[in-house]
Parts: structure tokens; C-alpha cells; sequence
């Protein structure tokens, strides 16, 4: 199954720290015709492509940029999310080291068409080259008449600047990277008001991941209709995948939609190497569920993700052959989301500090069966409670496992003689 490259194009045939590389590609001639264009007919074609966030919740893109739009309240900032701490993904990475200047082409097309003015382009703090290069591809867009005032020998006046987490995993949430742009602690808000009402310093503000970002530039290039007709019905256009684990060709890789697990794993992922077998698979990343390997012909794709409580996530596919542990898994799991949890909120807080408990039971094979209900009742509620998407998240991998492995939890019960 070969790979369908849309956003990855142009990588390999441009030098990432040279925008003149970027033009001669056609980089930026999608902007000259954006900005031609009637704002709102602009979020009519993105509306028409049934564009959604590849930054995990997969949210509508359309609606977020029409109540953006609507808003009078100025200024009106446009956030990129480059924060990308879920472990597990790194296709964000792979797009700023390569092609910066597709990225802040659809930014720029993004806040032409919801009027605003400003924007912050927040990358994870250990991305040191990644930060150097869109460092490098603003001045020279700038440079270039890309950026500042008249854009383009129009009207429209923009401008973005970088700011850096500092390790901190829930700043890669909404609310969380918000208070870190403006200064404060990186922790989460309560909600409504919703950022395109309430964002940034109290202004209308549309945030989206560097990947969702990407696509603007092919939705006015093509059209809304004809972007549709890539991937399925109710996921269009095409994904980047993260490929790790016990696999031959890890990498990045550009499918569309509708593709399943299995194809990426073997047709482009070449297949577990030495003739070892598939165990289990996570989707998403640390926060996305385990599944066993009969499951791999599911289709990536919002909706059929969405049946079994889950997410397509960011697009990590990590692949664990029969050596790895469950257990071990689980424990690296739980250990890293109560190290980033804010502690704002108590299911979160409390939750995971109970969650390791429970699973270091079964980990060393001393589990029973009121731990089990324990932990199966405990990482639903957190699911259902916690304030932010890491709380709601984190136990995807727990209650995913139950319904998937739920003999290995009861081997692991003292009674059961399970291997400790």
C-alpha cells in the first residue's frame, strides 16, 4: 500500500532553512488566492472538506473558525499547537523540521479568515531544532512580505511570534497552553467560555494542532468538495501516522483516511522484525487504547474510533511484540500521567496516585478481585470527570486493556499463581 502525500509532498525536495525553496514549490500561492476571496466563503470550503483537528479530539475546524469569525471583540489571535507531548508522536516534529513554511501558510490562511491579528506558535521545549527552524522561516517570511503588515500588497496584517513550554505534558491542552502563553501556570480551565469566545488575554482565540493547520493551504488549492472525496465519508483527507514500537520501518507516514492499522504496520511499517508476533497495539499515543492484534483491521478514522470510547488521537501507532509486558506497559503509563498531572482537579490528582496502587498489584501478580473492580470503577470515573483531556484520557489505556486482556488481569491475581 503506498502512501498518499499531501501535507509531506514537498519534504525531501526543499531545503527546510530556505524559503526560496518553499516558492519555487508553490508554497504561499495558496495564501495570494485566500486572500481573494470572501472570508466566510473561505470557511464555507473548509466547512465543504469536513476538515477536523488531527490534534486528537478531532473537532470540526469550520466551526471553530466561524465563531472565531463572528466575534467583534479585537484583537482576534490564532495559536498553533506544537506542543506535542504525547509520547508516542512525533509527526508535528517531522513537519516544522521539514517544511516550516506549509505550516504558517495555513496559519496565515486560518487568521485571514477569522480576522485576526495575532498569532502564537507554541512548540514543545525539548524540540530544539524545530524551534531554531520556524524561528528561521519567520524572519524569513517576514523578510519576504509574508508576514507583518500589507501581506501580500493586501489589507490584511498579521503577525506571530514563538513561545516554548518547559516539559510540562498538559500544556499541550487547550485551556493549559492559554494560561502558559499568557504568563501564568500551565494548568486548565473550567469551560464554557470556550477559547474562540474567551481565549487568549480574553480575546476570541482558534487554536489548532501544526497538522490540521497544514491542510488549509490544500482545501483552497483544490476546493471544500473535491478535498472530501480523499479518505471516507466521515473522515476526509489524508492522516500522519507515527509508527513505533517493535517494527521494522518506524517513521512518519501520510495515508488517508480510511486505512487500517494493519496496512500502516506491515504494508509501509514493513512488519514486526525477526519473525516475532504482534501482541498488542496502542493507538493515539500513551493516552490511546491497547488493542490485541485481531483488532488491527479496524479503519483509522474519527467514527469507528469513537465506538469504543476512544480517539484517533494524534495518529500514534505503537507496536508491541510477544516479549513486552502489559503490566509494564500499564505501569510506565499510569507513572508518567501522575508525574504530569497539574493536580487542579481531584479525579485526576487523587485518581492516578490509586490508579498506580492498583496496577503495581497486578504488576507484581498480587492482584484480587476487588482491585479489580476498584480499578476498572476508578479509571471510569476519572474518564468521565476530570476536568482536561488528561484525565479523561489517561485511563483509555486501563479500560481499553479490560475489555481486551482481561484474562491477563485475572493470571495476575495472587490466587491465579499468575508469574510475578
Amino acid at each position: 500500500m503506498p502512501e498518499q502525500k499531501m501535507l509531506t509532498k514537498r519534504i525531501g525536495d526543499i531545503n527546510p532553512l530556505s524559503i526560496k525553496d518553499a516558492l519555487e514549490k508553490g508554497t504561499y500561492k495558496q495564501l495570494e488566492k485566500a486572500l481573494k476571496m470572501n472570508r466566510i466563503d473561505l470557511i464555507d470550503e473548509v466547512e465543504k472538506a469536513n476538515l477536523r483537528g488531527r490534534g486528537g479530539a478531532g473537532f470540526p475546524m469550520h466551526i471553530k473558525m466561524m465563531s472565531t469569525a463572528k466575534q467583534e471583540s479585537t484583537p482576534k489571535y490564532v495559536v498553533c499547537n506544537a506542543d506535542e507531548g504525547e509520547p508516542g508522536n512525533f509527526k508535528d516534529r517531522y513537519l516544522m523540521e521539514n517544511d516550516p513554511h506549509i505550516i504558517l501558510e495555513g496559519i496565515l490562511i486560518a487568521a485571514y479568515a477569522t480576522g485576526a491579528s495575532k498569532g502564537y506558535f507554541y512548540i514543545r521545549g525539548e524540540y530544539n531544532q524545530a524551534i531554531s527552524i520556524m524561528k528561521w522561516a519567520i524572519e524569513e517570511a517576514k523578510e519576504n512580505g509574508l508576514l507583518g503588515t500589507g501581506i501580500q500588497g493586501s489589507d490584511f496584517d498579521f503577525d506571530i511570534e514563538i513561545r516554548t513550554g518547559a516539559g510540562s505534558y498538559v500544556v499541550g491542552e487547550e485551556f493549559a497552553m492559554i494560561e502558559s502563553i499568557e504568563g501564568k501556570s500551565g494548568r486548565t480551565r473550567v469551560k464554557p467560555p470556550f477559547p474562540t469566545d474567551e481565549g487568549v488575554f480574553g480575546k476570541p482565540t482558534l487554536l489548532n494542532n501544526v497538522e490540521t493547520y497544514c491542510n488549509l493551504p490544500f482545501i483552497v488549492d483544490m476546493g471544500g468538495e473535491n478535498y472530501s472525496k480523499i479518505g471516507t465519508k466521515t473522515s476526509t483527507g489524508t492522516k500522519l501516522i507515527s509508527l513505533s514500537g517493535n517494527v521494522t520501518n518506524p517513521g512518519v507516514y501520510e495515508v488517508p483516511f480510511g486505512t487500517t492499522v494493519r496496512e500502516v504496520i506491515e504494508d509501509l511499517g514493513g512488519g514486526v522484525p525477526n519473525e516475532h508476533k504482534i501482541k498488542m497495539v496502542q493507538l493515539g499515543g500513551a493516552c490511546g487504547p491497547i488493542i490485541p492484534e485481531f483488532m488491527l483491521d479496524l479503519q483509522i478514522d474519527f467514527e469507528r474510533f469513537e465506538e469504543f470510547e476512544s480517539k484517533t488521537g494524534a495518529g500514534a501507532i505503537i507496536v508491541m511484540d510477544e516479549r513486552q509486558d502489559l503490566f509494564e506497559v500499564l505501569m510506565r503509563i499510569v507513572k508518567f500521567f501522575q508525574h504530569e498531572s497539574c493536580g487542579r482537579c481531584t479525579p485526576c490528582r487523587e485518581g492516578h496516585v490509586h490508579l498506580e496502587k492498583l496496577v503495581h498489584s497486578f504488576f507484581k501478580g498480587d492482584g484480587n478481585p476487588n482491585e479489580l473492580y476498584s480499578l476498572e470503577s476508578l479509571a471510569r470515573v476519572m474518564h468521565h470527570s476530570s476536568l482536561c483531556g488528561l484525565g479523561q484520557s489517561s485511563p483509555i489505556s486501563i479500560i481499553s486493556s479490560l475489555s481486551y486482556f482481561r484474562d491477563a488481569f485475572h493470571d495476575r491475581m495472587a490466587f491465579g499463581g499468575g508469574e510475578k
